[in-house]
């Protein structure tokens, strides 16, 4: 089921996400609702808040061909290279606006998988990028927040717009 989205700024957005405590079937239908929601937009990611879940519940898919979603339950980071890469970040919570963020090119992760099991996984380049992206979402954080108050307020403008805009 495609879920709609919180609304920037809704305070949803700027709460931490609760930990899952077990990956149940529950969790798994949200995952695949979240995962048919990102597919839908179309998107990299997604993390529970951004639908109004208040769980540390995130999916990414930076695939060229799709239907290769990574689902991640309380994911952590648990180191983060030194380079970084540069890359143009938006939300379908704050429509008709991106930015250039800047971010660690590699990072690894810790998360609860799918079968309810801890695994540590390395992310690179985009990925990392979309990742890091969902766990800021998970800690009541948006990738305008990496952005000076002048260029935020742009953006929050330009998404405001659009919104007026489209109706």
């Amino acid at each position: 089921m495609i879920r709609p989205f919180v609304m920037y700024p809704d305070k949803r957005l700027k709460t931490a996400a609760a930990p899952v405590g077990a990956v149940t079937d529950e969790i798994r239908a949200i995952w695949d609702d979240m995962v048919e929601t990102m597919d839908a937009m179309p998107g990299y990611g997604l993390a529970g808040p951004q639908i109004g879940v208040m769980l540390r519940l995130a999916v990414v898919d930076c695939s060229d061909s799709r239907g290769k979603a990574i689902r991640l339950a309380n994911p952590e980071i648990l180191h983060a290279s030194g380079q970084f890469r540069e890359h143009e970040e938006g939300s379908p919570n704050l429509p008709g606006a991106t930015a250039v963020i800047s971010r660690p090119r590699a990072v690894t992760v810790r998360f609860l998988n799918p079968a309810g099991e801890m695994e540590e996984r390395d992310f690179v380049d985009i990925w990392a990028t979309s990742v890091q992206h969902q766990i800021d979402h998970l800690n009541g954080k948006l990738y305008i927040d990496h952005l000076s108050a002048l260029k935020r307020k742009m953006v929050i403008a330009k998404s405001e717009k659009y919104l007026r805009r489209v109706g």
